[in-house]
């Protein structure tokens, strides 16, 4: 754990110098996907465990709500991004994992969910937790979009994926926290582009 090697400023510093060496090309493209979901009608689904799981509910909430201005929040033909946290639904998980088996979670309901042209966004720090592999392995096979949000090697799921974000860092704690970091640029990005917004203001909504 870096924290418990490192004072506040050098880790600090560690973050910036971690953060600096981020692919922006894949950051942009995880904005894209999430917008052409908007676009296209389709469904977004994030899943993780633990704080990964955390961050996929965290993502969730604020691409519900935060792609939308505050005055359109009661607007009832305003045109919606539809996101939903695979970790939220504990009856579900719990009926699973207890009735089938742990790494079924998450592509079980997407077999209920799923469509062709959907996005699966996929946390995972060590990229190899067999539940999320199972569920980008059934979406990659059924026709949805998956993306691969990573730490460490990247493990299976870096390659697993179709598109993808990776963090070239063996530091789980900060691994998450650059996953959430960066999603924050794509949300507004997103935000920007569905309300014509900030530098979308006079191109319209594409990059």
């Amino acid at each position: 754990m870096l924290g418990a090697q490192l004072a506040a400023a050098p880790y600090v510093s560690r973050l910036q110098e971690e953060l600096a060496r981020i692919s922006l090309q894949e950051l942009e493209g995880w904005a894209d996907l999430i917008y052409r979901a908007w676009e296209n009608d389709r469904w977004v689904f994030i899943l993780g465990n633990g704080g990964s799981g955390t961050t996929a509910s965290h993502m969730s909430e604020d691409l519900g709500k935060s792609t939308l201005r505050p005055e359109d929040l009661k607007d009832e033909s305003k045109k919606r991004l539809k996101v939903l946290s695979l970790t939220d639904n504990a009856g579900w998980i719990m009926a699973v994992g207890n009735d089938v088996a742990y790494d079924q979670i998450f592509v079980q309901q997407l077999m209920n969910y799923g469509g062709k042209g959907d996005l699966v966004i996929a946390i995972s720090g060590s990229g190899n937790s067999p539940n999320v592999l199972n569920a980008v392995d059934w979406a990659n096979r059924h026709g949805l979009t998956t993306f691969g949000l990573t730490g460490y090697s990247g493990g299976k799921l870096k390659h697993m994926a179709q598109h993808g974000l990776h963090v070239p860092l063996d530091d789980m704690g900060m691994v998450e926290s650059i996953h959430l970091c960066l999603f924050h640029w794509a949300l507004n990005d997103v935000y920007a582009r569905i309300n014509g917004e900030g530098r979308y203001a006079t191109s319209g909504a594409s990059r």
